[in-house]
């Protein structure tokens, strides 16, 4: 097989130089021809041609050209600079050198010297890690932010101008870490350093970030939108300095909304405008815009296999921008959200709301003593439905609505507790301090199961081996633990398989207290109903609660 192989690509190859060969003859042939007539030009009487005339420039007006030179001004390119540790300590230690500029060294926009969290061009990282890094903070292969040691490095992004006195919006994630940033405006020289700039407040949670440059004259300024009122299949354009080319405008329409990128608590405020406006690394920070010239959007993250655009862009919604810009800029420049101290699944199967009895709401996981939701009595599995009276459709909107109030605002929570509508009074704290709390080992409490006990439950029907607990379980904690379940189940299709060695609690709200519980509870199951399960971890049993459901075929 290796001979005929090696047969085979030569035979292949030395077709390819007969057809090389063929070529190269007719391109001989044809050259030989042209030389033949050349030489004759002087004898052909062109006197009939007609000379071609320039004619005089046309307006063609549009929207897109419009909207560019009238937004144009205002967007601004964001070169940041991060020097390696032994020049900022030397410059710690010499304090004569603050201020004055490092020399200068041309680098290409490829994202040299970022540490994960800047655009990087087609040299970079690239590919999905890229679209990772812009939420994540991760570093090459997944490792942490670099630690600065090395040369002095250099990332270019885009940012605009809101406030002629200065004010900038770009992405957090343009400016993060760096030692210096530079501002350059559409008027300046081309090759300028630029314009000295200072970060008023940063936010992580929706990428965004304020800085401000010093300015003698009013500067251009952009309008603000209202994004609520984008729809899909808008046109939009995006303005930036992608790989450093200045003022580059681009057009496509708004692909989605509301597109979340991680489902997680980091990306509780990241709920993005999708779209297919070309995004290169350089745009981040730079504005997307509706067809009446306003900004709707931030331009954020791209999704890319290849370093470049390949139609998925994301922006942060202006709403959400503006909030974030007004906080900043204020006394404390940080941003400051609400928080009630609960922990939910963001989507639970439509089976929990069937069986719990709600079409719209949030079901507790956990309700941690200490925090506010405890304290106004909420506890595990009960839904919330409303707050101040107004209907909560799922766990998005509860985190933006509560976001928005004030630490010490008191709000009416009406929730679901074995299908009663009840109400409490609930004080809102500070989110950080809620989240500092809530990630803290000692707020839940919780031991670690000794040996498990052999299963001796049945997986028929739902696929599921479970035991009862074993000695030297949590106080108070009762159900059966999950110790194997059946490839290609019902339990295997809902997901169960991940959580082996978990605590099954209840089975459709009937409490489980040991095996013969849950065989009773099976047993009563029949094809096309509804089956939630309520699982707990064991080891931390305060720490949430997950609901696992389906309709058993």
């Amino acid at each position: 097989m290796k001979a005929l192989f090696g047969r085979f690509q030569y035979n292949r190859l030395a077709s390819t130089f007969t057809l090389l060969a063929t070529l190269s003859a007719g391109i001989l042939l044809g050259s030989l021809v042209a030389h033949s007539v050349r030489g004759q030009e002087s004898q052909v009487n062109s006197s009939d041609a007609t000379p071609l005339k320039v004619p005089a420039p046309r307006q063609l007006s549009t929207d897109f050209t419009r909207i560019a030179h009238e937004v144009g001004p205002a967007v601004v390119n964001i070169n940041t600079e991060i020097l390696p540790k032994q020049q900022q300590q030397q410059r710690r230690r010499n304090p004569h050198n603050f201020g004055q500029p490092m020399p200068q060294q041309p680098v290409p926009p490829d994202g040299n010297g970022n540490n994960g969290d800047d655009d990087q061009g087609p040299q970079g990282q690239g590919g999905l890690q890229d679209f990772f890094n812009r939420f994540f903070g991760m570093g090459p292969n997944g490792a942490g932010p670099d630690d600065g040691a090395g040369e002095e490095r250099e990332s270019l992004g885009s940012g605009f101008i809101v406030d002629p006195r200065g004010y900038i919006v770009t992405n957090n994630h343009v400016v993060d870490k760096a030692d210096r940033i530079f501002v350059t405006l559409a008027g300046d020289p081309v090759g300028n350093l630029g314009r000295p700039a200072k970060v008023i407040g940063v936010d992580k949670a929706t990428d965004i970030a304020v800085i401000k440059i010093q300015t003698d004259k009013p500067l251009p300024t952009v309008k603000m939108g209202n994004s609520d009122g984008v729809e899909v299949g808008d046109w939009v354009l995006a303005i930036g300095e992608p790989f450093g080319l200045q003022s580059t405008v681009t057009a496509g329409i708004v692909s989605s909304r509301n597109r979340s990128v991680d489902h997680g608590t980091t990306g509780e405020f990241q709920h993005f405008l999708q779209t297919d406006a070309a995004i290169n690394p350089g745009n981040s920070g730079g504005p997307l815009l509706d067809m009446a010239g306003e900004v709707i959007g931030v331009n954020t993250a791209i999704f890319t296999q290849s370093a470049g655009n390949e139609g998925i862009g994301f922006a942060m919604p202006s709403n959400s921008v503006v909030n974030v810009y007004n906080q900043l800029i204020g006394p404390e420049h940080k941003v400051v959200r609400g928080s009630i101290g609960i922990s939910f699944q963001p989507n639970p199967p439509s089976a929990v709301a069937r069986v719990y009895g709600f079409k719209t709401g949030v079901i507790i996981s956990a309700a941690p003593a200490g925090l506010p939701a405890a304290n106004a009595g909420l506890k595990a599995g009960d839904i919330i439905t409303s707050i101040d009276n107004k209907p909560v459709k799922d766990g998005d909107e509860l985190v933006s609505i509560i976001s928005e109030y004030k630490p010490g605002t008191s709000i009416d929570i009406g929730y679901l507790r074995n299908g009663q509508q009840m109400h409490t009074k609930i004080t809102i704290d500070d989110r950080e301090k809620v989240l500092a709390k809530m990630n803290n080992p000692e707020t839940n409490e919780g031991e670690e199961g000794q040996n498990q006990t052999p299963g001796n439950a049945s997986p028929a029907k739902l696929g599921i081996t479970v035991s009862d607990l074993p000695q030297g379980a949590p106080a108070g904690l009762h159900g059966v633990m999950i110790q194997a379940v059946k490839p290609g189940s019902f339990a295997d299709e809902i997901g169960v398989g991940d959580f082996q060695g978990a605590v099954i609690v209840s089975v459709n709200k009937h409490p489980v207290n040991n095996v013969q519980d849950f065989q009773k509870a099976v047993a009563a199951l029949h094809t096309g109903d509804d089956v939630v399960l309520e699982i707990v971890n064991p080891q931390n049993p305060g720490q949430g609660r997950e609901y696992l459901g389906g309709t058993l075929p």
